[in-house]
This record gives C-alpha cells, sequence and structure tokens, in this order.
C-alpha cells in the first residue's frame, strides 16, 4: 500500500504563487474576528443562503438536482425528499448542518468520517451509508469515439480502512506539530482521500464536506458564510484539471500536489473577497436602494435578482425587486428576459 507521511511537506519548497495565496489568506483571517462580531442579522442571513448554495451546489457537481423552490424547501426542512436525489440532497444538508454546529467536536478519524457518510446517506434506500467499498471503484473517462476507459485507479477495497486510518493519524501528527501551514496540509489530505475513493458513492461530496470540516477546524471560517461548494460548481472544469494534474502517479508515489493546493487556496481567497465585500456592503445606514445601487456597481456582465440577494443579504426580496425596478427606470440597469429567465445588466 502506499505510504502516506505528510512531514514530507515540510520539505517542499513552494513557489511564490502558493506563498502569495497563503499569506492573503492569512490576513482575511485575521480580519474574520472583527466581520463576525458586527451585524449578526446579516451574518444569520449569509449562513442560510451558503447553507443552500452549497447544499445545491455539490450534488450538482454530481449530477444530482432537483429545482430551487425544492431545494429550499428541502433545506429549510419544509418537505420530505420525493426521490433519490432529494434523498441525497437531504443527506447533505444534514451532514452540512452538522459540520456547522459540531466541528469542534468531530475528530479527524476513520469512525467519524465513515460517521458522516451515514449521515449522508441516512434517507437512501441503498444501504450504502457509513460502508467503505466492497468493489473497486474505476474513475473512468468516455472518449470521443465512445471508448471508456481507466483515468484512476483507486486502492483495492481491502487496502480502504488502513489507508484511510493512515491519512488521518499523519493529518493529526502534523496538525499537533504545527510545523505545516493548515492550508497546505488540508489539501494534501483532500487529494489522498478523493484518490483513495474510500466509498462505492459519495466520495466527491463526502471531499467537501471533510474541506468544510477541516478548514473550520483549523479557524477558516468563510465557508460558513460564503458558499466553497458553490464557487467550485461554477469553475468545476478548473476543479477537474487540478484534480487530475494532480492525482498522476499517486499510486507511484511521484504525484504533484501544486496544481490541486492551487487551486483550493484560489477558491477559499475568492470565498474571503466575496465575505468581505457582503459584510461592507451591509453597514446598516445605507438605503435599500443605495445597497443595491452598491451591489449592481460592483457586477460585471449579466446578473439575476438573486444574485443582488446574495451580495446585500440584509435587504428583503420585495426591497430588491423594488430597487432594481427603479433603477431600470432611472436607465441605470437594463432588463431582459421574463419570469425566471430574466436577468440584468448595467448600462454605463
Amino acid at each position: 500500500m502506499r505510504n502516506f507521511d505528510y512531514k514530507k511537506l515540510k520539505d517542499i519548497k513552494w513557489d511564490s504563487e502558493i506563498l502569495g495565496l497563503v499569506a492573503q489568506i492569512h490576513e482575511y483571517k485575521g480580519k474574520q474576528t472583527l466581520y463576525l462580531k458586527q451585524k449578526p442579522a446579516t451574518l444569520e442571513k449569509l449562513v442560510d443562503i451558503a447553507k443552500i448554495q452549497s447544499t445545491e451546489a455539490s450534488n450538482k457537481i454530481e449530477g444530482i438536482v432537483t429545482t430551487a423552490a425544492r431545494i429550499k424547501q428541502l433545506c429549510d426542512q419544509k418537505t420530505t425528499p420525493r426521490n433519490r436525489d432529494e434523498e441525497e440532497i437531504s443527506g447533505y444538508r444534514d451532514a452540512l448542518s452538522l459540520i456547522h454546529e459540531s466541528y469542534e467536536y468531530i475528530p479527524i478519524k476513520s469512525s467519524y468520517i465513515l460517521q458522516l457518510h451515514q449521515v449522508l446517506y441516512r434517507y437512501s434506500q441503498r444501504g450504502i451509508g457509513g460502508r467503505f467499498k466492497n468493489t473497486q471503484n474505476y474513475i473512468t473517462e468516455i472518449k470521443e469515439n465512445g471508448e471508456q476507459i481507466v483515468r484512476f485507479m483507486p486502492l483495492d477495497p481491502f487496502e480502504t480502512p488502513m489507508a484511510i486510518d493512515a491519512i488521518c493519524e499523519s493529518f493529526n501528527r502534523e496538525t499537533d506539530s504545527c510545523e505545516i501551514d493548515p492550508l497546505i496540509l488540508i489539501p494534501a489530505f483532500i487529494i489522498d482521500f478523493l484518490c483513495i475513493h474510500p466509498f462505492n458513492d459519495g466520495n466527491g461530496r463526502m471531499s467537501r464536506l471533510l474541506t468544510t470540516l477541516l478548514l473550520y477546524r483549523a479557524g477558516y471560517a468563510v465557508g460558513k458564510y460564503v458558499s466553497l461548494e458553490s464557487k467550485i460548481e461554477k469553475t468545476k472544469a478548473s476543479y477537474y484539471e487540478a484534480l487530475e494534474k494532480s492525482d498522476m502517479n499517486w499510486n507511484g508515489e511521484e504525484n504533484d500536489i501544486t496544481p490541486f493546493i492551487k487551486y483550493i487556496l484560489g477558491t477559499i481567497l475568492a470565498a474571503y473577497r466575496d465575505f468581505e465585500e457582503r459584510v461592507t456592503l451591509a453597514d446598516g445606514k445605507t438605503s435599500a436602494i443605495d445597497l443595491v445601487r452598491n451591489a449592481v456597481n460592483n457586477t460585471i456582465g449579466k446578473f439575476t435578482k438573486s444574485d443582488i440577494m446574495e451580495l446585500v443579504p440584509s435587504v428583503g426580496k420585495t426591497s430588491v425587486e423594488n430597487s432594481l425596478k427603479t433603477l431600470t427606470l432611472e436607465g441605470v440597469i437594463g432588463r431582459e428576459g421574463k419570469g425566471k429567465a430574466t436577468f440584468y445588466f448595467r448600462k454605463n
């Protein structure tokens, strides 16, 4: 079986891009405490928005979908799952809520990872929740001519429990040593988790839940207020490209994790920038129309009502609608489409 020892990360000379990303995220982490003391009502709205977006996006990456209205009802626990997709969406909601509320009490151990997976599949009738894989789950790719090829071969099922124990033990050991920055250690753990591919199903969603959990435990709370999963879903091609580059030669212990680290750090930094912008916009003194106007001025290209509501969570839906109508009449923005297909754009 492959050897897992994160201590070797300490000896790697990281390039200036990675060092720059780490430094910027550290700076935002320093501001985080100040932001969290401000505007509790705004922060609560950000939490609600992020939870819905994370649940929707992480499942959407895997082709698990339902309507926006159903997603909101499921996240608000105002309905029950109607089909397999909604069962898995509901499971993700519960697992994410558990991490939000109890991350300090969820240690990085094999048994707890199994329990999180069980929560993910608690509504499923498939009977796979909380169990490691029992068959090899090759990662395949379909070429343009229709031929299916094996792109990556994860560890065999019999090696999986030992491998998950090993990455958890090494991660905890290096976390305790405080010699490796968590922003380097966390992506290294996640790429190994994905390459082990420990479950028959749900590996991608579990990797994103674990990313959030590990960041919370390291003091990086941004994922609670801005959806990391949504940012990954919007840059899905880059996500898979970074993953493919970083899992190359993984079985031979010669893979380069740099592309995946850069991708994850870039995602975290983008989330922190959004968090700062949204908290800054909601200063408590500015009128609804001016908040919406500021949000519009910070937007490039097409945008929807939902996009603006996300940027100014302190402003209610009706006020956003009225403000957009006013800005349209003033000629500040243009409007096209009808119903759910409606979008806006700046005219200057």
